[in-house]
């Protein structure tokens, strides 16, 4: 199989939420968050914008895609909005080139760091992160803090999150 990561464009968009949706089918294993293998994705529309700010990337299997990661620039960091890979391509590295790609971009903005938010202890969330090198944070930047709250609005507990850092 070969992967290829590039930009996402406009016309790979409408493929996104399909596989945001496969990629959270694995939350069916955990009871306490099987609900969010229904929730609600990122929508197509939602989609462009990262795509307009050129803070979007397609993996691509075999020219198919397969899985994406969503940025946002933070003053100091680019922060990892979602990263999502089809149920059925995990395992295989797709999520380590997609984070690699997102800290290339972050260094040749300029940006000392990738953050991102995440579940503390889904294998696939902070413990996956962490063996990338990404170390949680016990104090917030105030965009930081912001998203912790908004996730809480949102229906995350928040002692089951935390906020992580890598450091460029």
């Amino acid at each position: 199989m070969t992967i290829r990561i590039r930009p996402t464009t406009r016309n790979d968009v409408a493929a996104l939420p399909a596989i945001e949706r496969a990629a959270a089918g694995c939350f069916r294993d955990f009871p306490a968050l099987a609900w969010l293998a229904d929730g609600v994705v990122i929508s197509a529309e939602q989609h462009l914008g990262y795509v307009e700010r050129g803070l979007s990337w397609l993996a691509l299997a075999n020219d198919h895609p397969v899985g994406f990661i969503l940025a946002e620039a933070h003053p100091s960091s680019l922060f990892i909005v979602e990263l999502s890979v089809d149920l059925h391509s995990q395992g295989k590295g797709i999520g380590r080139q997609l984070i690699a790609c997102v800290a290339e971009h972050a260094r040749n903005r300029g940006l000392t760091a990738l953050t991102l938010t995440t579940f503390r202890d889904v294998p696939w969330n902070a413990p996956f992160y962490a063996r990338l090198g990404f170390e949680k944070m016990t104090t917030l930047t105030p965009e930081l803090r912001r998203k912790r709250e908004e996730e809480t609005a949102h229906g995350f507990a928040y002692e089951t999150r935390c906020a992580m850092r890598l450091p460029l």
